[in-house]
């Protein structure tokens, strides 16, 4: 398999479906709530994801697809055996529907559980972030550089304020002197965005704690390139298909954090 040629024309794709998406935010979208009312869903997404089924159907006919509406059918597989396309067509359904930016277009493209080709596109900042697995991150034409050494005290930090408070997966408590020691928080709401924005160096670290593989497959591919590292709360790896608690982040940034949710556990 030509990567190479697979991510040309991946990225041809995203940038038509951007544009797409580009267009829907000055119109009308029906939005559906899924499990929550802040689960929400759109027409766009169904499509969005739709366009590219029919489109790696027809040139990619061995190929195996995931994306976050289901919409693949007649697919019986194991994604650890094949190449997937793990696709999001809509990450941040709730910034496009209220504010119309901050969301993306993430693909990730594995074969047997390895990872291949990562592509996060912001189609309002016309931003395209992509990696072919070996051979670096780019923004767009330009080359990503490896991650700068910073210390927590330079950091800032992507947490959404859920987990800041009492919840059912975490003791909130652990990550008060981290909050404390870093130079300030922040939280986009599209984690494919989230994850660049660490491989870029416009965020040091990225925390979420409910991740499906559609949104972290694209990135997780960039963010390799550069050096970013990928853990989980206990400072283990994890499977692209079974994200847990994750944290996204420069490598000497995520030992302080260690060390202060450590201290906080004492």
């Amino acid at each position: 398999m030509n990567w190479n040629e697979v991510s040309q024309i991946a990225k041809e794709w995203t940038y038509e479906a951007g544009e797409i998406l580009r267009k829907a935010t000055q119109e009308s979208v029906n939005v559906e709530y899924k499990t929550s009312a802040a689960d929400l869903v759109t027409n766009k997404d169904k499509e969005i994801e739709q366009f590219f089924i029919d489109h790696i159907k027809t040139s990619f006919p061995s190929h195996f697809f995931l994306g976050e509406e289901g919409l693949a059918t007649n697919q019986d597989f194991n994604p650890e055996n094949e190449i997937v396309w793990i696709v999001d067509p809509i990450d941040g359904t709730t910034n496009f529907v209220h504010q119309k930016r901050n969301f993306a277009i993430s693909i990730g493209i594995y074969e047997k559980g390895m990872p291949r080709i990562g592509i996060v596109y912001d189609p309002i900042a016309d931003e395209m972030f992509h990696a072919v697995a070996g051979q670096g991150a780019y923004l767009n034409e330009q080359p990503l550089s490896k991650l700068e050494d910073k210390g927590l005290e330079e950091a800032n930090i992507s947490i959404c304020q859920y987990w800041l408070v009492p919840n059912d997966r975490v003791d909130h408590t652990i990550f008060t002197e981290m909050i404390q020691k870093a130079r300030g928080t922040r939280y986009l709401g599209s984690a494919a965005l989230e994850i660049v924005y660490v491989a870029c160096g416009r965020l040091e670290t990225y925390f979420d704690f409910r991740l499906s593989p559609w949104d972290i497959a694209g990135g997780m591919v960039i963010l390799q390139e550069v050096g970013g590292v990928m853990k989980t709360l206990d400072n283990q790896s994890f499977s692209v298909f079974s994200p847990q608690i994750t944290i996204f982040s420069n490598n000497n940034v995520l030992d302080e954090i260690f060390e202060t949710i450590n201290h906080e556990n004492r």
